[in-house]
């Protein structure tokens, strides 16, 4: 079973003005047929959703344009599986020229200083991906401080202090370095961008960083410290009782804990496979928790009177916090907590069941 990912158009509507005002993104994709299909997307706290699709000319030009946002914002353009970010402002011009067997690694940005700026933070980053040594990162990181401090309630800060380089976050809320920077953005956007779709969730964030190392600070007891360092979600079943993770966590000696969608195709066979998951492990100590993302909770509803684990509905859907705070990108996504910590993500469904029996 494949990943899906769900995209909606509608919620375009939420981060952009109606002025009618356009921004354009055009470009030439070298060595690429007239058949490839080029995406654009934009970004809201870890999620993708597409704004438009556009197939290249037969020389692998494209020209696509979408209304601009009320607040600046991260958009990529996406061919299968590589993408090129840039952020955009408001009505800019941004300017892509690459090549489609090194689409993600050798292009050029132009158009904007963010753009470039946004292109060369990637590519350096790309360069350090396995290979640099405790000191490059180190001064990696320094020199992006520096630059954040410069204008630390700036869309390049925001996707500076939300980058990962490889699967780990290039500032790290658990480290105390990190945490200062991450603290001096979200202050900044609180501060100067109180109304915008991103400061809650920086505040949070750092608030939640914060937390976790006050609490791993702390003298206490191994399950105390492992509870801490999960990030807590506490949501309702269908019966209006809230389940706080850490309690579940706490509970039982595994936790799958799902994000998904159930108004979507791959649900019921999905779920029938949790199902076969939760029978064979459920006496040796397994739970699941199971988050409902549907913009509304009708076939969460319906599914959750079946389902013998926990199935929780966030009212915020694709939009959550919790969708930030887990990076999830696109249902179904699993993690397994074990002993009150997340030690496995698993966006293959069909790496799930061992990846369960693995930490039975």
């Amino acid at each position: 079973m494949k990943k899906y990912i769900y995209l909606s158009i509608m919620a375009v509507a939420m981060l952009c003005s109606c002025t009618g005002n356009q921004f354009k993104v055009d470009g030439k994709v070298e060595g690429a047929t007239d058949s490839v299909k080029l995406v654009l997307e934009y970004t809201s706290n870890g999620m993708w959703f597409v704004v438009d699709s556009v197939e290249l000319g037969k020389d692998g030009s494209f020209n696509v344009s979408a209304e601009a946002p009320e607040y600046p914002n991260i958009y990529r353009l996406r061919v299968g599986g590589q993408s090129i970010c840039f952020p955009v402002d408001s009505i800019d011009h941004i300017t892509v020229n690459t090549k489609f067997n090194s689409f993600a690694t050798d292009y050029t940005l132009s158009g904007t200083d963010h753009a470039v700026q946004v292109m060369k933070i990637d590519k350096e980053a790309l360069a350090l991906v396995g290979k640099a040594t405790p000191e490059e990162m180190k001064a990696f990181k320094d020199r992006l401080a520096r630059e954040i401090i410069v204008d630390p309630a700036g869309i390049v800060a925001y996707y500076v202090i939300n980058k990962t380089i490889g699967d780990k976050p290039l500032f790290d809320p658990m480290d105390d370095s990190d945490l200062r920077i991450i603290g001096a953005v979200a202050n900044s956007f609180n501060t100067f961008r109180p109304n915008d779709p991103r400061t809650q969730y920086l505040v949070n964030v750092l608030l939640q960083g914060q937390q976790r190392r006050r609490a791993s600070a702390e003298p206490t007891d191994t399950i105390q410290a492992n509870e801490a360092s999960l990030i807590e979600i506490a949501l309702d079943d269908y019966k209006g009782k809230k389940h706080a993770l850490t309690e579940v966590a706490a509970k039982n000696r595994v936790v799958l804990l799902n994000f998904t969608m159930y108004q979507g195709d791959f649900s019921p066979m999905f779920n029938k496979l949790l199902n076969d998951i939760y029978k064979a492990n459920k006496g040796a100590g397994l739970e699941i928790y199971q988050i409902s993302l549907d913009a509304d909770n009708v076939a969460w509803l319906q599914a959750a009177r079946n389902l013998p684990w926990i199935t929780v509905y966030d009212p915020a859907g694709v939009n959550s916090l919790n969708v930030g705070y887990y990076q999830v990108s696109g249902v179904p996504t699993s993690f397994i907590i074990k002993n009150g910590e997340v030690v496995e993500r698993i966006e293959d469904a069909n790496k799930l069941q061992a990846a369960v029996v693995r930490h039975m």
